[in-house]
């Protein structure tokens, strides 16, 4: 796969290739040949239709079950673009090609992401270029990967409805990127790694009741972490412990904000699905592990990368439900205004065994809380 690089400059002659509307139709072409139709013309066409409906008829077939045969040999044009590099969304994204190509085999049909594909390294900037250089590419569907590149890629599709469908996007509601979930209402629809923080906070508690102080560790600019960080503050203040919060947008920020939750004296400390905190974990486990303070994240890449528990959905899995449902809009016909956001079930807790031994905190009882219990070792990548 290519992975490109987004020019920083646009050239005009891209801009003025930007089409409105999706899946390659030419209007030139559908204008061609255009004019009154006779009533002779009309006749015979109504004729062939009710010929056509009596042969269906005959053979038991309809118009929709020869749908993948009028697909065969087509290709689409898919825009992948990635928010950053880091272990879920790698992996989602691997999952997404994956299905991608078992699809096309299937089908007969090609999805060209190679060409479009694009990962936007946590730049606003860029993302917003990589935005307007698929509109100009006239993609038939932009696959946006986190929050903060759907919310771009949205804005981006708004007058020519190019299909949006996002992956790992905790509240889409809250993110304003649809009107509800069962009834998206526009052209974007996806899936979702919304979180249970409840059974997150249930987990910590459970392996240390005495905890005093909670520290919130999160960036501010990431939208998936608003509503989980108001869940783990309310829960903290139902049970009485301090809540302390950090914050950080770069890996040098949030490397200061933990060594502060570390000198505050915080017993644990809590992360959602937080991209930010997530590429800088491997560069702030150890400071935890030196503390004695398990970290529990939102997501089962942070354990990969050496914090105590991550605790969400399986992203491969994931993945695969995206490229699903990017299918059954491009090949199907269905329309991201009525097609449901899709969520997984949230209930496996990945431990990382080398930390939970160097803070010596028992895990065991994890096992009868939640719907798995999958244990890791410490590297940069899922193998």
């Amino acid at each position: 796969m290519k992975k490109r690089a987004v020019e920083l400059l646009m050239t005009a002659v891209m801009l003025s290739a930007a089409l409105v509307g999706c899946g390659g139709s030419d209007p030139a072409a559908a204008d061609s040949g255009a004019g009154d139709v006779t009533d002779s013309a009309a006749t015979e066409e109504s004729s062939e239709e009710d010929s056509a409906s009596e042969e269906n008829a005959e053979t038991g077939t309809d118009e929709s079950s020869t749908e993948g045969a009028q697909a065969e040999g087509a290709t689409y044009k898919v825009g992948i673009v990635q928010y950053v590099d880091d272990a879920s969304l790698n992996q989602i994204e691997a999952a997404i090609e994956a299905e991608l190509d078992a699809k096309a085999a299937e089908l007969g049909v090609t999805f060209d992401y190679s060409d479009y594909f694009y990962n936007g390294q946590a730049d606003a900037t860029m993302l917003n270029q990589i935005a307007t250089e698929l509109v100009a590419s006239d993609v038939d569907v932009i696959v946006p990967i986190a929050t903060p590149v759907a919310m771009i890629m949205q804005n981006a599709t708004e007058d020519n409805q190019i299909p949006v469908v996002f992956s790992a996007v905790s509240d889409p509601v809250g993110a304003g990127l649809v009107e509800s979930m069962e009834a998206p209402g526009s052209n974007i629809t996806g899936t979702s790694d919304a979180l249970d923080t409840k059974a997150i906070m249930d987990l910590m508690f459970a392996a240390n009741p005495d905890i005093k102080k909670v520290g919130l560790l999160y960036s501010k600019s990431e939208d998936s972490s608003t509503q989980p960080v108001k869940d783990a503050s309310a829960y903290c203040a139902d049970k009485g412990v301090v809540v302390e919060e950090k914050t950080g947008t770069t890996n040098d920020e949030v490397s200061l904000a933990a060594d502060a939750l570390i000198a505050d004296g915080c017993d644990a400390i809590f992360t959602p699905t937080d991209n930010t905190v997530m590429t800088a974990e491997l560069a702030i486990y150890e400071k935890f592990i030196d503390a004695g303070i398990p970290h529990y994240c939102g997501a089962d890449s942070f354990a990969l990368n050496g914090a105590f528990l991550g605790y969400g959905v399986n992203y491969e899995e994931l993945g695969t439900a995206t490229a699903d449902m990017v299918v059954d809009i491009l090949v199907n016909g269905a329309d991201p205004a009525s097609t449901p956001v899709v969520t997984l079930d949230n209930g496996i807790a990945t431990v990382n065994t080398e930390t939970a031994s160097a803070i010596g905190l028992d895990y065991s009882m994890f096992a009868d809380m939640c719907e798995e219990l999958r244990e890791i070792t410490t590297a940069k990548e899922f193998e």
